[in-house]
């Protein structure tokens, strides 16, 4: 197994992750739903865990040599996303980081999300000469909208991952992204590339994402074979 990769298992209602450890090992997770028919209710014995694992990821059963043991005595966590607003009261507190905008790990970008609240918010001290009425309430007004748009973009990024990862019209819809951008290297920059390459805020990230989507969907609904598409055919479908 690839030792440089993230390495994902798909099953529509739940997912088998493995990320790669310096040590060229790879700390497993199973996003796994608490309660119903597939669920940690209903695996819980070493034969259920077997036989859950043997259905559904018979590949890795091989590469985890103590299944049932870390399975069993592995914490089990809950994933959640808070959305609030405002973030501030008058000119006496403030909410930063996941006090504010807790979200799921499927973009990546919990810590970066906090360190992009205290960029923006010594910005706005500088700006407004530490008169701190004004700074707290310009801030949440100018950014609460980028803390729920990466709590959205890592849920949708989630589904992603689940659900779609091997879905031919998926696989299609990201070879046309990056041949989009190879395209208009200066116009058409990737959702995923936005929030993790470049520095523009999450709800501008969001909105253009939502008009590269259409304009996907758009052309992949006029052409079937992707090496036909040049600067010049993208052009007269989404101008």
């Amino acid at each position: 197994m690839e030792t440089n990769a993230l390495h994902i298992w798909p099953r529509g209602q739940f997912m088998l992750i493995a990320l790669p450890n310096m040590d060229r090992s790879f700390t497993c997770t199973l996003f796994f739903p608490m309660e119903g028919p597939t669920s940690f209710a209903t695996v819980r014995t070493e034969v259920e865990i077997f036989r859950f694992f043997e259905e559904q990821f018979p590949d890795a059963v091989p590469l985890i040599l103590d299944l049932v043991q870390d399975f069993q005595t592995n914490p089990t966590g809950k994933l959640g996303s808070v959305y609030c607003s405002p973030w501030h009261v008058e000119d006496k507190a403030v909410l930063l980081g996941d006090a504010a905008h807790a979200v799921v790990p499927f973009f990546g970008q919990g810590m970066n999300a906090s360190f992009q609240d205290c960029s923006v918010l010594n910005q706005l001290i500088k700006e407004y000469d530490n008169d701190w009425g004004k700074i707290l309430s310009e801030f949440s007004r100018t950014h609460v909208q980028n803390g729920h748009a990466i709590a959205d973009m890592a849920l949708e990024n989630y589904l992603e991952m689940r659900d779609h990862v091997n879905d031919p019209s998926y696989i299609k819809r990201r070879e046309l992204e990056l041949k989009m951008e190879h395209i208009f290297p200066d116009k058409f920059i990737p959702r995923y590339s936005m929030v993790s390459f470049h520095r523009i805020p999450y709800a501008e990230v969001y909105k253009r994402g939502e008009m590269q989507f259409e304009a996907l969907d758009t052309i992949l609904n006029v052409f079937d074979d992707l090496s036909e598409i040049n600067e010049e055919t993208v052009r007269k479908y989404i101008t």
